[in-house]
């Protein structure tokens, strides 16, 4: 499947693997043609805008046929629908493409976008913002229910052209604009999901000049202050003095203030507890729409965990069973594991063995900076830095003295001492079970009273060694433990 989404900054296709919970991108192309530009005070798309987008969808029907895509969607936004010469592009548009086109309004835009937040983080609290060149979409969303979305003339393009390039003039018409926006009225003390290539270039450049340990953007989470702090310095130098500039594209730095602007005044209105970014929005609201209840209801970490198990795992049903093998091991020693702790537990417990095709040597740390860099969703950074230790403790052994120290600035203490038990546990199991499936649930470890025990039946009582008592005491000295293996019925 493949969507084709014509904003009015940028022009973009992305193909995805399949229809699934947490679908994977098999390539992802955009061209910045600058559709919305001028349109604003022109009413009008302007004839090289038109002629670059065109060209852009002749060459994606043309990759479309190269990667056999089976469904093509294509969606028009604010530029499309706001301009007088809107229908005559779509028409020719459609030609280029060679699939109708979707011309969605404010409200429509926004649904979806709150469908890709929905679909990209677990349980999602707030309002989402996704800021395009010709419009700002805001629509709260609490779990799987939405809110009425509103759609403002608040794009990075229309804002440049109604104020003739002015961002002084822009905070004026942002604060009259934003003083009729609902849903900004139930953001205090939630979260506010920033979706829109203008937001992501921000916070790349945050991240850079915070020198933040992992460059992964979905899930980037930012406090209110610091945001606003780091938007004022955008919105007074020039875009070009800021650090790593060159990372973000030269048709999108004159529009970074204006993003800076809104979050800006978002801040000031709304007053939320926390910033995050979000990679998905329409695109993937759009897939996750198409999804039945069943589908949508599912954990995207799990699934996404699930997916690499099938395709990097010596046995997949292995993954599966040290899910119920920890299960066990966890209730019987009474740990205080919440929710969150339990879903994170089970995701380790599928990419436990996703690097085994790596050299002995190289395992953990191939394995930790695949989960770190991973296109996972439905897990904040401190999660995906938490799944990654308890696989590279599993590999490596359980000092944290080989911890690398910006993967250890992700995740708090408690955090830590969770991924060494899973760890330990895990290196455990993969010695009894040879990451076999079928063993682990012959050969449960427990805590009994004072004692942490693996019984093994009698016709697996040989896999009792001194190698195996060692891994079952390096455990038991972090649950506090004495260790017994425990052989015969």
């Amino acid at each position: 499947m493949a969507i084709v989404d014509i904003g009015s900054n940028s022009v973009r296709l992305v193909a995805y693997e399949g229809m699934t919970r947490a679908p994977t991108p098999i390539f992802n192309e955009k061209v910045l043609c600058g559709l919305g530009r001028s349109v604003t005070t022109t009413k009008r798309l302007r004839d090289d805008a038109v002629e670059k987008a065109l060209r852009a969808l002749a060459r994606f029907r043309v990759l479309c046929g190269l990667m056999q895509v089976g469904s093509v969607h294509v969606l028009a936004t604010a530029a499309a629908r706001d301009a007088e010469n809107g229908p005559d592009f779509l028409a020719r548009a459609e030609a280029a493409i060679g699939h109708p086109i979707e011309l969605i309004s404010g409200s429509r835009e926004a649904q979806l976008s709150a469908l890709g937040v929905m679909s990209g983080f677990h349980d999602a609290d707030g309002v989402v913002g996704d800021m395009g060149g010709g419009s700002l979409e805001l629509i709260d969303v609490r779990g799987f229910e939405l809110g009425k979305g509103v759609s403002l003339p608040l794009g990075g393009l229309a804002l440049q052209d109604t104020t003739g390039g002015n961002i002084r003039k822009a905070s004026k018409v942002v604060r009259d604009a934003f003083a009729r926006a609902e849903p900004l009225e139930r953001l205090k003390g939630r979260t506010f999901y920033a979706v829109g290539g203008t937001w992501r270039a921000l916070a790349r450049l945050h991240m850079t000049q915070k020198g933040y340990p992992l460059h992964v953007m979905h899930g980037y989470t930012v406090a209110p202050k610091d945001v606003t702090d780091f938007a004022k310095i955008v919105e007074r130098v020039d875009a070009e003095t800021l650090e790593s500039i060159e990372a973000v594209s030269a048709a999108r730095r004159p529009l970074l203030g204006y993003g800076a602007l809104l979050l800006e005044e978002i801040i000031r209105k709304g007053k939320p507890r926390t910033v995050v970014i979000s990679a998905q929005g329409v695109r993937e609201g759009l897939l996750y729409e198409k999804l039945s209840n069943e589908e949508r209801r599912m954990d995207p970490l799990l699934s996404a965990a699930r997916e690499l198990n099938l395709l990097r795992s010596r046995a997949p049903m292995h993954g599966e069973e040290l899910i119920g093998w920890t299960d066990k091991l966890v209730a019987s020693l009474h740990l205080d594991e919440t929710g969150e702790e339990r879903r994170l537990r089970h995701a380790a417990c599928l990419l436990a063995d996703i690097g085994w095709r790596a050299h002995p040597d190289y395992r953990g740390e191939q394995g930790l900076n695949i989960i770190a860099h991973a296109a996972f969703v439905g897990v904040d950074h401190p999660g995906r830095a938490f799944l990654a230790l308890s696989v590279f403790f599993r590999h490596v052994g359980l000092s944290v003295d080989d911890i690398s120290p910006r993967i250890r600035e992700l995740v708090t203490t408690r955090m830590i001492d969770r991924a060494r038990i899973l760890g330990g546990a895990m290196r455990v199991a993969y010695l009894v079970s040879a990451a076999m499936p079928g063993v682990l649930p012959r050969a449960p470890i427990t805590g009994h009273g004072g004692k942490l025990v693996l019984a093994l039946p009698g016709d697996l009582a040989a896999l009792a060694s001194d190698r195996l008592l060692n891994r079952v005491k390096q455990l038991s000295r972090l649950v506090g433990r004495e260790p017994v293996i425990q052989t015969g019925k």
